[in-house]
């Protein structure tokens, strides 16, 4: 049977384990809740055959069966539904690759406004008093305002994925996109989840908005030394948290929404 493969990536903390945790809900889709190795595997992959000794080694057919293996074994496809969507940050990135391999994908970007997206950060980096996150290096985090430059550093979380997401919005490959604003996901979630389905071309499904079921990646967290780096709330609604930035960077990420400004958009991407 054919399998269909779709992506998620976009903005860190910005709705993207809810929104996956909410399509696996649905019968037809397999959804991996948090970030995936496939994309890191498949970039290391492709040094070895483009560089070095073993360049003439591979015809293009042979790197399309190694890459798209890849993802079928990490997913361990046969046992899953027809449809499966892998996640990770850099498949902004990649969208020429993803297009050469996967035609017809869509690749979900889930979005937010950046200040909240810092906030969120700078909230849960706080929850440790040591501050030991691993999100950011030990030598930038003595300061609220060294940790937000760094994170919106190209190296930084927010940085690297706000860089890759204009990158896929404004490029050629951009009809692949398909932006969902975090705000419209928690205060409309089944608007949103029936828009999603248009776009993956699937039935119409139940899903439970009020008693959102999943074992968060503790493991995964730990590692990062980041606890509940990716908890989600029982109930889809908003959360009201306070804004615990300074004025000044405030000020600095104001306006970075640039997907919610039709004149930013000429390329006419999905936005839902």
């Amino acid at each position: 049977m054919s399998r269909h493969v779709h992506f998620i990536s976009g903005l860190p903390r910005s709705g993207s384990t809810l929104l996956s945790v909410l399509l696996g809900q649905h019968p037809d889709i397999y959804c991996a809740e948090y970030s995936t190795p496939v994309c890191s595997l498949m970039t290391k992959m492709l040094s070895v055959i483009s560089e070095g000794e073993y360049k003439t080694e591979f015809s293009d057919e042979k790197v399309m069966n190694l890459l798209k293996k890849t993802m079928d074994t990490y997913h361990d496809m046969p046992s899953r539904p027809n449809l499966v969507i892998d996640n990770n940050r850099a498949w902004c990135s990649k969208l020429q690759l993803l297009d050469y391999l996967y035609p017809d994908a869509k690749v979900i970007c889930c979005v937010r406004d950046p200040v909240w997206v810092i906030n969120s950060f700078e909230r849960i980096i706080g929850r440790d008093p040591t501050l030991s996150s691993y999100l950011v290096p030990v030598e930038h985090r003595a300061t609220l305002h060294q940790r937000v430059n760094y994170l919106l550093s190209p190296a930084g979380a927010f940085g690297f994925a706000y860089q890759a997401l204009q990158e896929a919005f404004f490029g050629q490959f951009s009809s692949k996109l398909v932006l969902v604003d975090y705000d419209s996901l928690v205060t409309q979630p089944l608007s949103v989840m029936r828009l999603l389905e248009k776009e993956l071309n699937v039935p119409a499904a139940t899903y439970d908005m009020d008693n959102v079921r999943y074992t968060p990646p503790t493991a995964y967290d730990k590692a990062l030394e980041t606890p509940g780096l990716h908890e989600i709330a029982q109930k889809v609604e908003p959360q009201k948290h306070p804004l615990i930035l300074p004025p000044d960077v405030v000020n600095r990420l104001a306006g970075g929404a640039f997907w919610r400004d039709r004149s930013m958009n000429p390329k006419s991407v999905r936005i839902i």
